[in-house]
């Protein structure tokens, strides 16, 4: 198979998988969330599937200190084994030769990522006993790195390590705006919604068109559109750590909030890649 084919296999591998979950993703995020406005306490529950609210207060600075400095321990964590992954099958050509030549690695991979992701988004359960949390999410850090390294593979290395740079600034940039700004992200839900119903209906009709490329450029406005609705959802998930925004997330939900920003990120950079990126020779 030539490299031009190759390439075009990464990127479309690299639209395919987002669909399948988008959905899944809006929809258990709802499930974690409470009106502030409501109570300032989470003192009361729901039975059956719905997620049991906790007895402490976003009142209690100390809680809220405790709970955002865990989610981004872990956020930092899990992006530093994605990035030495990624830079390892950027920079070592013998393993980059083997995970193309092997694709299989890459699909098996992609399912556990699935499950991984299925079980740790719906089950509130497994995502809050401990040790199995962190089990189930490294286990999810590390298949997702493995598609984020591969899928990098295929690109050149100046243009995987510019976009690795527009990635931290944009992410940087977001997070400290949807900390000092007195914009409410979380109750955008509705228009955040809409978004993603235009990126999933744009990545079924680039699914069908880009094996006859019918429309060269479908897939630059696709990507844009991307990175814009992950931006925003960025600046949605990290005010939903907050706890003084019209939602906030459960100071137990340390694994679901680490879970969903680095997600956010990873899609942040995976399209910019197909917007800056360039294949190799």
């Amino acid at each position: 198979m030539s490299v031009d084919g190759e390439v075009d296999t990464g990127k479309k591998s690299l639209s395919m998988p987002l669909e399948r979950f988008f959905l899944r993703k809006t929809n258990t995020k709802l499930e974690s969330l409470q009106k502030h406005n409501s109570s300032p306490n989470y003192g009361s529950g729901y039975s059956g599937e719905t997620e049991t609210l906790t007895t402490f207060s976003w009142d209690d600075q100390n809680v809220r200190r405790v709970f955002i400095r865990k989610v981004y321990s872990i956020l930092l964590l899990q992006l530093l084994v994605t990035v030495s992954i990624v830079a390892i099958f950027t920079f070592c050509k013998p393993v980059q030769g083997y995970v193309q030549a092997n694709p299989a690695w890459y699909w098996a991979s992609y399912a556990v990522f699935f499950i991984t992701y299925l079980i740790l988004a719906c089950c509130s359960g497994p995502r809050r006993y401990f040790p199995w949390n962190l089990i189930l999410l490294s286990i999810f850090t590390l298949s997702m790195a493995y598609l984020t390294g591969m899928i990098s593979s295929y690109y050149n290395t100046t243009s995987v390590l510019l976009c690795l740079g527009i990635t931290a600034l944009v992410c940087l940039s977001v997070t400290i705006f949807s900390f000092q700004t007195k914009y409410d992200f979380t109750s955008c839900q509705g228009v955040l919604f809409v978004m993603l119903m235009v990126l999933l209906f744009s990545g079924i009709i680039l699914a069908f068109t880009l094996p006859f490329h019918y429309v060269p450029w479908l897939q630059a406005i696709y990507a844009v559109l991307g990175a814009i609705v992950f931006t925003m959802f960025l600046a949605f998930d990290t005010q939903l750590l907050m706890g003084n925004r019209r939602y906030a997330m459960s100071p137990e939900e340390y694994i679901f909030g680490a879970l969903n920003i680095y997600l956010d990120i990873i899609y942040i950079f995976s399209f910019l890649l197909q917007i800056f990126g360039s294949s190799r020779d």
